[in-house]
């Protein structure tokens, strides 16, 4: 059997090998040898940094800028496949030169920003099913067109079309095969009667003194969210709504930062990002998230990113630095 460490390494240095001969086919003469960047790789020419990113680029803005300023750098220049669009745009709103390239054969092509997709509504035969997420309990929330159900910040329910009828319904349980499974368990139960146990047996594990419990680790950053929901003045604000994030949540499970809206003091419009986890494309998220509140063209506007403690590292604080327009952090621990 494969070794997939190995494997991992192999495809490192191919990936370092092809990093080297792009940039000095760009450049026209030859570069310094690529180094260790998962999943990557990176070199240093002169006062520029070049990365390549591999898997999942659009979500490695923050790592690399990470590198280009431990590296003295003082331009970057990211290379990907795919994703490059978002990349593009994220790195406008920092202060640090970033140049953004397609790879394409043995060429760079430079790319221009993407626009954020608008946050659709859900539609309306989805939205005639939110009293019973209501009556059921749980906090009826839309994010790009999908109408779900939240208990402190973890989904119960979603509203879903059914591929094989066309027939539309509330679907309880916590992710697809949650769902799925209590569809088949449960099936007879009236759908208002069995959100409201999930939505009790789920309120008993999100609470700060409750034990350890995957529904308490889950959506971690929703939880925070739904805190200073019940709390807008840890933010400094008067009210705070949930907001859809600026691009469609890949899936329940993986930690993603989350958005809200919120009203300060002085009646000014406040973008609140909450994140759990150490996670250095936080920053890059948030600016995104607040373009996507604001709109192009809006400029700058008060953000800020609330998160457990332990959580702020000095890295994410050294790229908050590089943001054309400021962020504050807030800790919710």
């Amino acid at each position: 059997m494969t070794d997939t460490h190995d494997d991992d390494e192999r495809r490192s240095r191919l990936i370092g090998v092809k990093l080297r001969a792009l940039v000095g086919e760009h450049l026209g003469r030859p570069v310094a040898e690529a180094g260790e960047f998962a999943p990557g790789a990176a070199l240093r020419d002169g006062d520029d940094a070049w990365v390549y990113l591999d898997r999942r680029p659009a979500e490695r803005l923050g790592a690399s800028l990470a590198w280009a300023i431990r590296s003295g750098a003082s331009a970057l220049h990211l290379i990907a496949e795919e994703g490059v669009g978002t990349l593009a745009r994220r790195a406008d709103e920092f202060d640090l030169p970033i140049s953004v390239w397609r790879a394409e054969e043995r060429s760079l092509l430079p790319v221009e920003p993407d626009d954020l997709p608008p946050s659709a509504p859900a539609p309306d035969h989805h939205e005639a099913l939110r009293p019973l997420i209501v009556e059921g309990g749980a906090e009826p929330i839309v994010e790009h067109g999908v109408l779900t159900g939240e208990v402190r910040g973890l989904e119960v329910c979603r509203v879903v079309d059914d591929a094989t009828t066309d027939a539309t319904r509330l679907e309880v349980g916590v992710g697809d095969h949650d769902r799925e499974a209590f569809q088949m368990l449960h099936g007879d139960v009236p759908t208002v009667e069995s959100l409201a146990r999930v939505v009790d047996s789920v309120a008993r594990h999100r609470t700060s003194d409750a034990p350890p419990h995957p529904l308490k680790s889950l959506g971690a950053e929703r939880l925070i969210r739904w805190q200073i929901e019940q709390q807008p003045s840890l933010v400094g604000a008067t009210l705070i709504a949930p907001a859809p994030p600026p691009l469609p949540r890949p899936n329940l499970k993986d930690p993603v930062p989350c958005v809200a809206v919120g009203i300060g003091a002085n009646g000014e419009q406040i973008v609140v990002v909450c994140s759990s986890g150490v996670d250095l494309d936080l920053i890059p998220y948030a600016a995104d998230a607040r373009l996507a509140v604001r709109g192009p063209g809006a400029g700058g506007g008060h953000l800020v990113v609330a998160l457990p403690s332990r959580d702020r590292i000095g890295l994410v604080d050294e790229i908050a630095d590089r943001l054309r327009h400021s962020v504050s952090f807030v800790s919710v621990d």
